[in-house]
C-alpha cells in the first residue's frame, strides 16, 4: 500500500489517508480481505501520530470500506458495488461543484455554464 501525505494541503491528514485507501480499493489495488498496515506501522512509515492513522481507519470502517478484527488487524471489507458507486458519484459531484463555482467566479451565467457542460458531454 502506498500513501503520500501532502502537508501543504488544507485537507486533514486522516482524510488524505482515507481518500487514498478508498481510491486503492476502487481501482483494485486493494482487494477484499487484503490487510492494511497496522496503525503503528503506518504511523511510523508516514512519520505521523498513530492517533491520526487510527482516526482514518475508524472512519473507513464506519463507512464500510474496512473491517477491524481486534488483535489481528484491519482488512478491506467485502466489496459493496453500491457503496463504491455512491463514493464515485460523490467525487464527481464535488468536482462539478468546484467547476460551477469557478465559472461563477469568472462571471459566467448559469446558462453559459450549462452550455459548457453540454458541449463537453457531446464528446
Amino acid at each position: 500500500m502506498h500513501i503520500i501525505i501532502n502537508s501543504s494541503l488544507m485537507v486533514p491528514i486522516y482524510e488524505q489517508i482515507m481518500e487514498q485507501i478508498k481510491t486503492q480499493i476502487r481501482d483494485g489495488s486493494l482487494r477484499e480481505n487484503d490487510s492494511l498496515p497496522s496503525v503503528r506501522a503506518l504511523s511510523k512509515e508516514l512519520k505521523i501520530s498513530a492517533l491520526t492513522v487510527k482516526k482514518a481507519y475508524d472512519h473507513l470502517e464506519s463507512e464500510g470500506f474496512t473491517v477491524t478484527v481486534h488483535g489481528k488487524g484491519t482488512y478491506v471489507a467485502a466489496a459493496n458495488p453500491e457503496l463504491l458507486l455512491e463514493e464515485q458519484k460523490k467525487e464527481v459531484e464535488a468536482d462539478l461543484e468546484l467547476a460551477i463555482q469557478k465559472g461563477r467566479r469568472y462571471g459566467l451565467s448559469t446558462e453559459e455554464i450549462r452550455s459548457l457542460f453540454e458541449l463537453i458531454l457531446e464528446d
